[in-house]
């Protein structure tokens, strides 16, 4: 691949403008390397590294390394302090299903699912996605939350509390519709309940999903996928989420 950078235009910039607005960066596909192309690079450089684990230069240019790290952004997440690998107390409530969709969600983390191969590929990607009708290569956050609800129920797509789906908002507006959504600032979310963020703007119809493992002390915890390379654990200051649509607990 030849260098990319400012004032160039054609497929290849479509293509990293693509790219850039996968990982969340909120600018106009136009095949064209203008100033928000440019500030979007200049923004990644300086978050990731090259292939060698060396931070890469921040010049705004997208060449062999930058280009390497765009189809590669996301490092392992290895569980902290917090021991998502088992299912919370009883006292972390939830639905009998969202806590059965926990389970296999803990079972998928302890199992080491998550991409192979690189970005958004790999078996597990694909088992996520099959059911949708998606091959790998897509966005799989909401796939994994299918799948774990699909399990949930024994394997039964028709007992599934929403219809199958690789779209995180579409997988929000079913439950919303269902009337599972519900006030977080009322209510305490708990185990086994989903969670669900927009991406790119409010409007865009990107989005992020994952399930609550538990909330505690003003913290959620979350087990997610496609946000890291594997499926993983992730906390949260509750009051300071950003980008949140919402929560829903299926019954």
């Amino acid at each position: 691949m030849g260098l990319l950078k400012r004032g160039h235009s054609g497929p290849a910039i479509t293509e990293l403008q693509k790219m850039l607005r996968e990982l969340d960066y909120d600018l106009p596909v136009s095949g064209i390397f203008d100033t928000a192309t440019y500030n979007a690079v200049r923004n990644f450089q300086s978050r990731h590294l090259d292939k060698h684990n060396v931070p890469l230069e921040v010049d705004g240019k997208v060449g062999d390394l930058t280009f390497w790290a765009l189809t590669h952004p996301r490092g392992k997440v290895l569980t902290g302090a917090i021991d998502f690998s088992k299912m919370p107390a009883n006292a972390a409530g939830g639905s009998l299903t969202g806590r059965a969709a926990l389970k296999v969600a803990i079972d998928e983390l302890n199992a080491g699912a998550g991409e192979e191969g690189g970005n958004n590929m790999g078996r597990w990607v694909r088992k996520y996605l099959q059911p949708a009708g998606l091959p790998e290569g897509n966005s799989w956050c909401a796939g994994f939350v299918s799948w774990c609800f699909l399990q949930a129920v024994g394997g039964e797509m028709r007992s599934m509390p929403f219809k199958y789906s690789a779209g995180a908002r579409n997988i929000f507006n079913q439950l919303k519709q269902k009337g599972f959504v519900y006030d977080a600032s009322a209510e305490q979310p708990s185990a086994g309940d989903i969670v669900t963020w927009w991406r790119v703007s409010t409007t865009s119809g990107f989005g992020h999903i994952g399930i609550v493992h538990h909330f505690s002390d003003g913290f959620l915890y979350t087990i997610e996928g496609n946000k890291a390379a594997n499926v993983a654990g992730f906390s949260y200051v509750k009051s300071r989420m950003s980008k949140l649509l919402g929560y829903a607990r299926v019954p």
